[in-house]
């Protein structure tokens, strides 16, 4: 156990800059030397992080075909029926547009337009974080590279503080540069940071800024379109039914030049994503996201008090036990959960400990529908509950 405790140190001091080193060292690519030592613990390192962070890969997980395969009987994946009808008639209360129950694999419960495309807000991030792991992987992006390296700056100009902010800064939302960011809703214009407040890699704060630059140096590091990739790197390996790069769109503006990119995708496609996580990147046999990439982005490096949620990681939001907000609003999840979130309603739950994905939606295509984080909390209780 003490050995556990000084990787887990290491590791969140070092994390993506140690995955990324081992592995150029391994294709030769040139890079900042780290010592025999740090080498052999970030073998042993990373050959633990699935048993420590409560994630496994027992190679025997079910996976869907063209489509989801439903269950007869929710009570053959440990679920109450009478339980779960119960969020359905609850659901319809709301702008709930769908919702989705993976366990072991299979559909347990399903509710509504599962096979409608939905925008996802900044559910979006999170696919961001997952799609850079083949890429820091194979050393076409630095995770130490600062802005200034990269030659990133923006319509008011970055500061030479500012431009020292890495992308593993932006990946945690560690940046420090506030400069005005767009597709942000009012609420994070009004918790934003003072300009120049906080130098880089020091405070955590869901800066869309961060968010957005992460686009423009992955399409410029890669070469690549972000949805073109998104396609043939993670939907296309899985088995997405429905979506396609056409399903995403740049949104433009003058407050800065870093893009956003949204994209609409539906509840089973979503869910597919979910279970890929789940799996710590495998699909059928097939690694489609390297598995200590899974494990990194989604262990706990900053208290997201401030947003009223427990903890974050590499674009996505996670759970721990010992943080002042729960991970969601009524909904008890074990340590080890985590979710991607987004504006008015969308959310996409993976709990490793239960072998469950849940999926909500909500169609903001159409004024006023929203969904508050309370009631969500109110619907994933009822389904957590249905755990027999």
């Amino acid at each position: 156990m003490q050995f556990a405790l000084i990787a887990l140190s290491a590791r969140e001091k070092q994390s993506l800059e140690i995955i990324s080193k081992t592995v150029m060292k391994k294709k030769g690519i040139a890079s900042r030397v780290l010592t025999p030592p740090k080498l052999i613990l970030t073998g042993l390192l990373f050959s633990c992080i699935g048993t420590l962070s409560g994630q496994s890969d027992t190679g025997t997980a079910h996976y869907p075909g063209k489509s989801w395969e439903v269950a007869d009987h929710p009570e053959e994946l440990g679920l109450s029926k009478r339980k779960l009808e119960e969020v359905g008639k609850l659901a319809g209360t709301f702008h709930t547009a769908a919702i989705m129950v993976i366990v072991d694999g299979k559909v347990a419960y399903q509710w509504g337009a599962v096979d409608q495309k939905i925008n996802t807000h900044s559910v979006r991030k999170s696919f961001m974080s997952t799609l850079y792991g083949k890429y820091v992987m194979n050393g076409t992006i630095d995770p130490e590279a600062t802005m200034a390296d990269l030659n990133i700056d923006d319509v008011e100009g970055l500061t030479k503080e500012e431009k020292r902010a890495t992308v593993r800064d932006c990946l945690k939302a560690r940046s420090g540069v506030y400069h005005p960011a767009l597709y942000e809703t009012k609420g994070m214009k009004e918790r934003k940071p003072e300009r120049h407040s906080h130098p880089a890699g020091t405070h955590w704060y869901y800066n869309n800024w961060d968010f957005n630059v992460l686009g423009t140096i992955f399409e410029q590091q890669t070469k690549k379109d972000f949805f073109e990739a998104l396609y043939e790197d993670i939907a296309r390996p899985i088995g997405m039914e429905d979506f396609q790069p056409s399903d995403g769109r740049y949104v433009s503006g003058r407050a800065s030049i870093h893009k956003a990119y949204p994209f609409h995708i539906t509840a089973r496609d979503l869910a597919r994503f979910g279970w890929l996580m789940l799996n710590r990147g495998k699909w059928n046999g097939q690694q489609v996201v390297d598995s200590s990439w899974v494990d990194l982005i989604t262990r706990y490096y900053s208290d997201a008090t401030l947003y009223g949620r427990s903890g974050y990681g590499y674009l996505w939001w996670v759970a721990r036990d010992d943080t002042r907000a729960p991970h969601m609003p009524h909904a008890t999840v074990p340590e080890g959960t985590y979710s991607a979130q987004g504006a008015r309603g969308q959310r996409l739950m993976v709990i490793p400990e239960y072998n469950m994905v849940i999926v909500h939606r909500v169609n903001s295509d159409i004024k006023g529908n929203t969904v508050s984080a309370s009631d969500m909390g109110e619907l994933f209780k009822l389904i957590l509950d249905a755990r027999q």
